[in-house]
Parts: structure tokens; C-alpha cells; sequence
């Protein structure tokens, strides 16, 4: 009969304890649940469409040449113009429009501000790189012509 009893009483302690296991396993250590919440979802959601939204492209500049410029800064955001210009290469374009300002080096023009963002290597240990369609840039930007429907990007790197 003693033994029926303890059997019980194990029994109930053991599902105590699991009962608890259960418990903390499903809280986490810090008492919130892990899961992402519909509300979270919701405006995720929400921050995505504002960010399609502020995708549409600035125009910018008069002229029979237009291209697309993007820049992208150091957080990832991006902002899209249309650029329109008489002039022959990309840099005399984003120079007159004062998108971009910099220094002549011994390579041509060395970008440190783009769209009124400064990023100088020597102090930030970053810099503008330039992208044409999306590919890195194999000559400067005030050496690469105007090319009808190519883009262009500056990416902080």
C-alpha cells in the first residue's frame, strides 16, 4: 500500500516537473514567446511598400540624354533620379547637377560626396564606389560617356 502511494506521488511530482519544462520551454528565458506577432507582419509589410514608394525616380537636369543614377549609403537606402543632360560623360552630368563633388587625383575625379553625402576613406575608412549596370565601374565616372539605357549607382563601400 506504501508503495502504491509513493508510485502516485512520484508520479504526480514527475508531471509537475514536466508540466514546468514545459512551461519555460515554451516562454523562453526571458518570458516573451519568440513567434513574430501579426502586428510585426503588418508593418514590416507597411515599411516595404513605403520603401517602393520612396523608389520612384527624382528627374532632374534638361537635355536630350537621360540615364538612371541610384545611390546607395552607408545604411542601404537607396534614392533613384532621372537625369537628363546635353553633357558627354556621367560625371560632367552628376557635377553640374551637384550630385556628386570631389577631388582630382592622379585617376580622375575622386568622388567624397554624393547626393550631400560626404564619405572620405581617410577619415571613414569607406568610400563611393561607381556601378554601371550594376557591375563595378571598370573606368572613373568623369571618363565614362553617357551610354542610352545603361544606369548608373554610386554605393558607399
Amino acid at each position: 500500500m506504501k508503495m502504491n502511494r509513493n508510485k502516485k506521488l512520484s508520479s504526480f511530482i514527475l508531471c509537475m516537473v514536466l508540466i514546468v519544462a514545459m512551461a519555460l520551454s515554451a516562454t523562453g528565458c526571458n518570458g516573451s514567446t519568440p513567434k513574430t506577432s501579426v502586428t510585426e507582419t503588418n508593418t514590416e509589410t507597411k515599411e516595404n511598400a513605403d520603401d517602393s514608394a520612396q523608389a520612384e525616380s527624382t528627374v532632374l537636369g534638361e537635355g536630350s540624354r537621360s540615364f538612371s543614377f541610384t545611390v546607395v549609403d552607408q545604411d542601404g537606402k537607396e534614392t533613384q533620379f532621372e537625369i537628363h543632360t546635353d553633357k558627354e560623360t556621367v560625371g560632367d552630368a552628376l557635377t553640374e547637377l551637384e550630385l556628386i563633388a570631389g577631388e582630382e587625383g592622379d585617376y580622375g575625379l575622386y568622388v567624397k560626396t554624393v547626393n550631400n553625402i560626404t564619405v572620405d576613406y581617410d577619415t571613414d575608412g569607406k568610400y563611393w564606389a561607381f556601378y554601371v549596370n550594376g557591375e563595378y565601374a571598370t573606368a572613373g565616372v568623369d571618363s565614362t560617356p553617357i551610354a542610352e539605357g545603361e544606369s548608373y549607382a554610386f554605393h558607399v563601400e
